[in-house]
């Protein structure tokens, strides 16, 4: 149902000059939701999401494709977002990121480092001064993990 979602509203939110960084998606007993989170290059302001919440709604008003109740929000990344694709890891190459794996990767599943390459099977981070690769498809959470001064 993601990838459904995806094709159906990423033309929506790129014609509106955004970027859909992430949709999450959950059907519920009594109450799923629908999130999306957009990006643009100057930032995305509330208004950016009431904006993009209406042109959404109405496309997905018009095709019905979610069977149950839902809520729809939309909203910023943020400094900590989500990292899933390739692109998503290259943007952010120098940057930290913590990463969980779903089996383990040299004894741990957990990695917090800076990210040093990525392609479109794996990537590479640096953990405790040593290069480590991981890959893509065995990644369960990936996030930036930025440093607060």
């Amino acid at each position: 149902m993601r990838d459904q979602l995806t094709e159906l509203l990423e033309p929506v939110v790129k014609g509106l000059g955004f970027e859909l960084w992430e949709l999450e998606y959950a059907a519920r007993r009594g109450n799923g939701f629908l999130r999306l989170y957009i990006d643009a290059e100057q930032g995305v302001e509330l208004e950016d999401c009431a904006t993009v919440s209406r042109a959404v709604s109405a496309v997905l008003d018009e095709r019905d494709p979610i069977p149950v109740e839902y809520t729809l929000e939309v909203s910023s990344p943020g400094l900590d977002r989500v990292l899933r694709t390739p692109a998503h890891f290259a943007r952010y190459i120098g940057e930290r990121a913590q990463v969980e794996m779903v089996l383990p990767v040299n004894g741990r599943r957990k990695f917090l480092g800076k990210l040093l390459s990525v392609n479109e099977r794996e990537l590479s981070l640096e953990q405790d001064g040593v290069p480590v690769t991981l890959l893509l498809d065995g990644i369960s959470k990936a996030r930036l993990a930025p440093v607060y001064e």
